[in-house]
């Protein structure tokens, strides 16, 4: 049996994977420690892992970047993505490090395993020589030659002019990320480690086990995919478990027309943003509308909702997904495999950080209509609505992606993956 650190960042769209594999790490026999934000420390000491919660590194509330990370303050689209990478992601590096090289030195582990934004689980590899496995929660981002950048929301560009776009792109994607470059060598500083001319790309991905999820059938096609990547479906699958349905679940039990579900996720869910224009669009559509707010304590909007419109703060998927026609959503990694799962059709509006990315790929994979921006208007989101209702390819594509990712059982594949990892380093 191995004993296993589990690195993650403290965002529910983080924790809620992680969850899953630290079972799965536990179920198979193994030791497992977490390292992540206070906030979430229940979360798996629930399952009967130990916590070591962030202390050098500054604990934070995902609701409220801003107070911990002034930087972030109003920021939106790339210019956000790019903060976000440097400040709360790559800045906090060394401290993450330090907590994780402490808690090493009070029990060693066999390997880390990390989601792939804890750039600290790599700076602690490196200071304990002990392997690590990245867990890519969100589609890759591991750089090609074949492709335009991945934090663009853009479809690999055809013919020669394309490739010239996409190979000119990469260019200056690499001048914009120079500042968040030196911030990573400033944190090797930090941590104590010799510089190196690693790529900030590569710095997130470890080089010898990477598990990603979702399909290969939702990734692009690539000449150069790095040979230790392995694609293991959905981490977090709908259960049954004990959340109570809203008030009004017998409206959904008793509908005969389309249900939709507006979801903003759990991080930028500001209503405005997509469920008000959903409404709008939608409202007077023979459908009906579940729409989540994303917070347990806030079930209520601040506008009126429509007749077909029904509102809360989670509503369980294990009993939703199955009533589903279409999920519109801001392109949360987590809830669209979710849906595609199922073989629901998706309507994404992915505004910033890895949701535009998110939203080109279901276009691309033709399971769904990419919005193109993060507050779509209202006859954006009806047109897109009845592509869905006239054009059955949305739902035969979905169909075939729920098949790929039907054929996987995430969190049990990454304990194997790792597993198998351990076995060839001590052969060797």
């Amino acid at each position: 049996m191995a004993e296993v650190m589990i690195a993650v960042m403290p965002f529910h769209g983080h924790v809620a994977p992680m969850v899953a594999v630290a079972e799965a790490f536990l179920a198979a026999g193994h030791g497992v420690r977490v390292y992540t934000g206070g906030a979430f420390a229940h979360r798996f000491t629930m399952l009967g892992a130990r916590v070591v919660t962030w202390a050098r590194a500054p604990d934070f509330d995902e609701h409220d970047l801003p107070a911990t990370f002034p930087a972030l303050r109003g920021r939106k689209g790339p210019r956000q993505m790019l903060a976000n990478v440097e400040h709360l992601f790559v800045r906090t590096g060394a401290d993450q490090a330090a907590d994780l090289a402490h808690a090493y030195a009070v029990e060693p582990w066999d390997v880390i395993v990390a989601d792939g934004l804890s750039i600290g689980a790599h700076l602690a590899s490196e200071l304990t020589a002990t392997p690590w496995v990245t867990v890519s929660i969100v589609p890759l981002t591991i750089p090609s030659r074949d492709l335009p950048p991945p934090i663009l929301g853009l479809q690999p560009a055809k013919g020669i002019i394309g490739r010239l776009r996409d190979r000119a792109l990469r260019g200056l994607t690499g001048v914009a990320s120079r500042g968040i470059q030196r911030a990573y060598a400033e944190e090797r500083t930090r941590a104590g480690l010799p510089p190196d001319d690693l790529a900030l790309e590569h710095a997130f991905i470890s080089p010898d086990l990477v598990c990603a999820s979702g399909v290969a059938e939702l990734e692009y096609p690539r000449s150069d995919l790095a040979t230790q990547v392995v694609f293991v479906g959905e981490l977090t699958r709908p259960r049954a478990n004990d959340a109570a349905l809203p008030s009004w679940w017998t409206d959904v039990e008793s509908c005969v027309d389309p249900i939709l579900h507006v979801t903003q996720g759990t991080l930028n869910v500001d209503p405005h943003d997509l469920i008000e224009p959903s409404f709008a669009a939608l409202g007077r559509q023979r459908v009906l509308l579940i729409a989540s707010t994303g917070r347990a304590d806030v079930a209520e909007l601040p506008f009126t909702a429509p007749p077909n419109a029904r509102v809360a703060g989670f509503v369980p998927y294990d009993s939703l997904l199955p009533r589903l026609d279409v999920m519109i959503t801001n392109g949360g990694w987590g809830g669209a495999l979710a849906a595609l799962a199922q073989g629901i059709p998706l309507i994404v509006a992915g505004g910033d950080v890895d949701k535009p990315e998110i939203a080109a790929r279901v276009a691309w994979a033709g399971a769904g209509v990419n919005l193109r921006t993060g507050r779509p208007r209202p006859r954006a989101i009806l047109r897109a609505w009845r592509q869905l209702q006239t054009d059955d390819s949305y739902r035969a594509n979905a169909g075939r992606l729920a098949a790929a990712l039907a054929a996987h059982d995430g969190p049990n594949e990454v304990v194997e993956h790792t597993m198998a990892l351990l076995t060839r380093n001590s052969s060797r």
